[in-house]
């Protein structure tokens, strides 16, 4: 009985010591950004990219780290854009043609 009571006290202790260091690690990382960082942790960066004459933006859709933007052309066609999220670079695109 004796060791169940001390099994029972320090696994007390182990929890409460974790909650508070969880609670701390929280505090710490909200008070302690780095300088020039958004709240997602990247630096913020510009970027542009030229749509082809006559298209227009369809869609915009965020996965993971990639941007995938849908292009509405001016013959109907559509195209995926995809870009990388942290850095703005164009990582390639995929033509939609009807089958």
């Amino acid at each position: 009985m004796r060791g169940l009571k001390t099994l029972v006290i320090v696994l007390g202790v182990l929890l409460v010591g974790g909650t508070i260091t969880l609670i701390g690690a929280i505090v710490w990382r909200g008070t302690h950004r780095p300088a020039g960082a958004t709240a997602s942790g990247h630096s913020p960066f510009a970027a542009a990219f030229d749509l082809p004459a006559g298209a227009e933006v369809a869609s915009v859709a965020g996965e993971g780290e990639r941007l995938v933007v849908q292009l509405r052309l001016a013959d109907g066609s559509r195209r995926l854009v995809l870009f990388d999220s942290r850095s703005g670079a164009l990582l390639g695109t995929i033509e939609l043609r009807p089958h």
